[in-house]
């Protein structure tokens, strides 16, 4: 009889994408197993596009504080399937605690956040600091499994998102080029808005561009931000689309996929993106590009160029700059157009 393993995924979509390498090494190590990922609300639309994975379960506890009120919820989630393993990539105590409570005999996963009681295989972390991708392979290569390359890979229903762009009025036989210009961590993890829409201007009124720019509903403000700083000259055909806060998690993926680049802060869809296999080009400020940089979906896929300003505070990892946001502020629009030829 094969094994019944469920993989609780990390609650962020940008650190769940860069799981992903380390969810390939499980999926090849137990290539018989019935494999669910279970992951929170905002994650679970993810997995259904990842190949090896057999089921979702969407945990409805939630993470952080709301873990203390709702892990009750996430222990009825899991205990509805006979899972003999379980294999822990978030190192909260709450992620162990319902997985104990769940009844899954084996629980695999970091030592941390004080549970290691209740892990019955507990790993050490890293000593040192290594890329988010590089973290969750330690966990399975200590697990035992071989580690394969890293690469994260998504497969999104490009026609689905080939349809939905007809919809808003683009021409699928002109390239265009996606901005993502929030930031769930802090405003300062964001590109200037200024700087978005000199870009814009640029690809639009120089290279005969469209630009679509995503993101979720918090990320309005700065999309309306740069909509209303662009400056189309004439009547061009070539514009700037706001397609802010209007789709789901395989929408975007799907929208994603089908670019020609994607400019995007560190962030969820700057991780996505380069999952689908779009040439990303990344505007690092305050986050440390050492540690979460994008990844390729594969050895022939576009590497995703990281774009840097170095001063002496960077990286701080604050979510709002206390001085002058001279890590962002000194990135020109010229740079990210010339790293986009």
């Amino acid at each position: 009889m094969s094994e019944r393993l469920v993989v609780l995924a990390p609650n962020w979509l940008g650190d769940a994408v860069m799981a992903l390498p380390a969810f390939a090494d499980v999926r090849r190590y137990f290539p018989s197993a019935h494999i669910t990922v279970a992951a929170r609300p905002s994650v679970a639309p993810l997995f259904p596009m990842v190949a090896g994975v057999d089921a979702v379960i969407t945990l409805p506890g939630g993470g952080g504080w709301r873990a203390l009120t709702g892990w009750s919820a996430d222990v009825r989630a899991l205990s509805a399937e006979p899972f003999e393993i379980a294999i822990l990539f978030p190192n909260s105590f709450a992620t162990a605690l319902i997985a104990s409570r769940a009844g899954i005999t084996e629980r695999w996963g970091f030592v941390a956040d004080g549970r290691g009681s209740l892990l019955t295989r507990s790993v050490s972390k890293p000593r040192r600091q290594v890329h988010q991708q590089a973290y969750y392979q330690a966990l399975t290569t200590a697990l035992g499994m071989p580690p394969g390359p890293p690469f994260a890979r998504v497969w999104p229903d490009a026609a689905k998102a080939r349809q939905i762009l007809r919809d808003i009025g683009l021409d699928l036989d002109e390239p265009f080029v996606v901005f993502a210009p929030g930031a769930a961590y802090g405003r300062a993890k964001q590109w200037l808005p200024e700087r978005y829409a000199e870009l814009a201007d640029s690809i639009i009124n120089d290279r005969r561009g469209t630009v679509v720019m995503v993101g979720s509903n918090a990320d309005r403000s700065a999309c309306e931000d740069i909509n209303r700083r662009v400056r189309p000259k004439g009547n061009r055909i070539n514009r700037l689309i706001d397609f802010c806060g209007k789709s789901d998690l395989p929408t975007l993926a799907g929208i994603l996929g089908q670019a020609a680049a994607v400019v995007s802060n560190d962030s969820g869809a700057m991780h996505l993106a380069g999952a689908v296999g779009t040439k990303v080009v990344a505007v690092f400020g305050p986050t440390n590009e050492a540690r979460t940089s994008p990844l390729a979906s594969g050895p022939d896929a576009p590497q995703p160029v990281v774009i840097t300003h170095d001063v002496f505070c960077r990286p701080c990892m604050l979510r709002e700059c206390p001085i002058d946001h001279r890590c962002m502020r000194r990135i020109e629009a010229a740079t990210v157009l010339e790293a986009l030829s």
